[in-house]
């Protein structure tokens, strides 16, 4: 992430919390980062220095003027009016970690080497929730090369139970073993 990305992201929810809009402008701020990700000609145009800042700001406000928060619209008038508005997903990514961090949520990913049944999952959010004290967001998703087991990966830290691991793990111990 940029530093320009953590300045407006944070600035961004700053004014969101204080307005008590915080949850609808991350959904809506989740949309438009998915919008120019799909849309990658839009962006592009946006973009262009050649054409009119006042131009390129009255495309944002046509296009999502009346579909958007107005705060997340000038939002996004002021980053295509710097010619920052490539780092739209590093404002997200700084919003979203603010916003986590006040509401009490911590992300997860386990990656299993066979899908999760949808009460294996709950179970592992209800442990994980009990464990933290915290909201947890799970998100799994299934890697056949762990041979079994499963790793997860929440607040920066990775724990590895995977059969893969427990073999990387064993097979490094042994090329350092001395006979």
């Amino acid at each position: 992430m940029t530093d320009l990305g953590t300045e407006y992201g944070g600035a961004l929810f700053e004014l969101a919390a204080e307005e008590g809009r915080d949850g609808e402008i991350h959904l809506q701020l989740k949309q438009a980062v998915e919008l120019f990700r799909q849309q990658p000609d839009y962006l592009k145009l946006l973009c262009t220095p050649s054409v009119p800042k006042r131009e390129r700001c009255g495309l944002l406000e046509q296009a999502l003027g009346g579909r958007m928060d107005r705060y997340l619209v000038n939002f996004l008038q002021l980053l295509c009016g710097r010619g920052a508005l490539r780092q739209l997903p590093g404002c997200l990514s700084e919003y979203t970690r603010r916003y986590n961090q006040a509401h009490g949520i911590l992300p997860a990913r386990a990656v299993s080497a066979v899908a999760l049944s949808p009460q294996q999952e709950q179970q592992l959010k209800t442990r994980l929730e009990s464990l933290t004290g915290k909201q947890v967001e799970l998100t799994v998703s299934v890697d056949r090369s762990l041979v079994g087991g499963l790793r997860l990966e929440m607040d920066g830290v990775s724990l590895d139970g995977t059969v893969k691991g427990r073999l990387d793990r064993l097979r490094r111990e042994l090329e350092n073993t001395v006979l």
